[in-house]
């Protein structure tokens, strides 16, 4: 069906519409039919459920039905997931046709407004004679009735709607899966296993942690400011389609006011802005489907529950399917009732696009993954001449294989900053505990090193009490992120992983610091520091973050951290970093295995 056209366009304007090509104006896409009536649960081939059966049957992890039944229902969303895909490329292909052809007639409206204005006397010519005035006037009075540039820009979208038709409707997204239980109950493996399966299926899909989401977050919010700011300095760029048409300077200008005036009425709120770049290539179309796996979501603090409400609400609205894993129940998320409304809005969402399944066993499973007695030693204690000996040796075996060339290296942290490396060897890092956690150091930190480094030797871990609670709470974040970027983790400590964390007799271990998040510099707005902001918006004091917080949740991050510690020493976990880095960790395959098991905490039956 060819576009209508404005009736009575002169010459004039069709010989400017020359360069302005024209295509057919799509229909508005049907209602999507539903994608299944009822799931299929046939475990899919490389499916969580094939993988998650074979690992029992291997004798690697032990059958939970809580955990069989999760794994089934994400097999169920990776095969509607392979549909979705498909309609969601159709779907984003019309989406570009109807862009495209919209923003071509809208150009085309411009420029007959534009000659209207040339010829019929909105900039009368002196030389023309008073009727032709008169006339003209009369003409330019209907052209912009009532509040002018608004009233106009609204009758030309009315028009748009009319020549391109209705903006293609999406199809609709199958549901996520939102995931809470205990501590070791299979969330995150389970999660995992779900999102190796989506690769080749999903084009835009990402795995965040917490920390690094914030982290992230914040890095696109600067981006946004900083395009806006670049785009003012840019406008004329921007617009120099404009320059080359033969109308006069004043008409001209006009023009540049009305592509200024769209722009300012198309411009997102900068957390749309962040939500529509979180997921794809910042250089890249969207097409296709999007996944977001996101492991535990918390709500911290006022930015947390701002942003992720503004960025999830967001994705989940534009058809982005979510695989979540958390603690807490979503309606737990938020007991101490900051931003409430906000918070109420994101529940909203989250019960519409996602069904809630709890992992409810109460056992923590990363201590009954089997051991034999094969496995190689990661974890040394007590710190004494024979256990530092053994570290030390393992370092050095380690670092021969790759070449033993030890350097001092620095390496780039997010928002422009850095940290130095006192000892790196091809993929291979050292430090003591005091070096990064005794330091003003953060998430950001821990993932550059994990982001370049497959293996990390720490020493001299101290136990962690209510003396040292700031670093405790740096060492858990440290965990955290080695564990989620597959790191193999080697230590020397003075106790066993269980006897670790020794705060629940003096109290809870508690830092502040865990609210900041670092930028490029400081006193920069991005810095969001609760102790200093506790009474933002309809947020609790800062003493009510710490009344909150540093009961239940903090408990839950210590077993967490010991929990991950214990699974970082099985041979299911040392599989996983040996995939992820397989072509960094070839050359490394003849490493001696040390099994003197009285140094060890293993922490799970043999």
């Amino acid at each position: 069906m060819l576009l209508r056209l404005r009736v009575g366009v002169t010459r004039r304007s069709a010989a400017l519409l020359a360069a302005v090509p024209r295509g057919d104006a799509p229909a508005a896409l049907p209602l999507p039919r539903r994608l299944h009536d009822a799931a299929d649960h046939r475990p899919k081939p490389g499916g969580p459920l094939t993988l998650y059966r074979d690992l029992v049957s291997q004798g690697k992890l032990r059958h939970d039905v809580y955990q069989e039944n999760v794994a089934s229902e994400l097999d169920s969303l990776l095969g509607r997931l392979k549909r979705y895909e498909m309609e969601m490329e159709d779907y984003h292909t019309k989406l570009s046709m109807w862009d495209n052809t919209r923003e071509k007639e809208r150009r085309r409206l411009l420029l007959e407004e534009a000659e209207d204005k040339q010829h019929d006397g909105v900039w009368i010519d002196e030389k023309r004679g008073f009727l032709d005035k008169l006339i003209s006037r009369k003409r330019r009075a209907n052209i912009e009735p009532g509040v002018g540039r608004w009233v106009s820009y609204l009758n030309r979208e009315r028009k748009l709607d009319n020549l391109v038709g209705q903006k293609p409707v999406a199809p609709v997204a199958p549901k996520g899966l939102y995931l809470y239980g205990n501590v070791g109950s299979g969330k995150t493996m389970l999660m995992d296993m779900f999102y190796g399966a989506t690769e080749g299926v999903i084009k835009h899909r990402r795995r965040f942690h917490f920390h690094e989401a914030m982290l992230e977050i914040h890095d696109h919010m600067h981006d946004v400011w900083k395009r806006r700011d670049d785009g003012k300095s840019m406008e004329s760029s921007a617009f120099s389609w404009i320059s080359g048409l033969p109308f006069d300077a004043k008409i001209k200008e006009w023009l540049i006011g009305e592509e200024k005036y769209k722009q300012d009425k198309h411009q997102k709120h900068i957390l749309l802005a962040v939500a529509d770049k979180f997921l794809v290539d910042r250089q890249a179309n969207k097409c296709g489907a999007s996944i977001l796996c996101f492991d535990e979501i918390q709500t911290i603090d006022v930015f947390a529950i701002v942003a992720l409400s503004g960025i999830l609400s967001r994705l989940l609205s534009t058809g982005t399917v979510l695989v979540a894993t958390s603690n807490k129940a979503p309606e737990d998320l938020n007991q101490d009732g900051m931003q409430r409304e906000i918070f109420l809005e994101l529940l909203s969402k989250l019960d519409e696009t996602c069904n809630k399944i709890l992992v409810g066993t109460e056992t923590d499973y990363r201590r009954l993954i089997p051991t034999d007695g094969s496995t190689q030693i990661h974890y040394y204690w007590p710190t004494n001449p024979d256990t530092r000996n053994m570290f030390e040796a393992m370092w050095h075996d380690i670092t021969n294989q790759t070449g033993g060339n030890i350097t001092a290296v620095t390496i780039p942290v997010m928002f422009g900053r850095s940290i130095e490396i006192p000892q790196s060897c091809s993929g291979v890092a050292r430090f003591d505990f005091e070096y990064l956690c005794g330091r003003p150091v953060g998430a950001a930190d821990y993932i550059a090193i994990a982001r370049n480094y497959h293996t990390i030797f720490i020493s001299d871990l101290p136990a962690m009490s209510m003396k040292i609670r700031d670093k405790a709470r740096r060492f858990i974040t440290l965990i955290d992120e080695m564990y989620n970027h597959h790191c193999r983790l080697i230590c020397l400590a003075t106790l066993p992983i269980d006897n670790l964390f020794q705060g629940t007799e003096e109290g809870p271990l508690f830092d502040l610091e865990s609210f900041q998040f670092e930028t490029e510099a400081e006193g920069s707005k991005l810095r969001r520091d609760v102790s200093a902001e506790g009474n933002v918006g309809a947020g609790p004091s800062t003493r009510g973050l710490v009344s909150m917080l540093s009961g239940q949740e903090e408990m839950f991050a210590f077993r967490r951290a010991i929990s991950r510690l214990i699974e970082m020493q099985t041979p299911l976990y040392l599989e996983r970093v040996q995939h992820v880095h397989s072509s960094a960790l070839q050359q490394q395959q003849g490493t001696p295995v040390l099994t003197k098991q009285s140094t060890v905490s293993q922490s799970a039956p043999l």
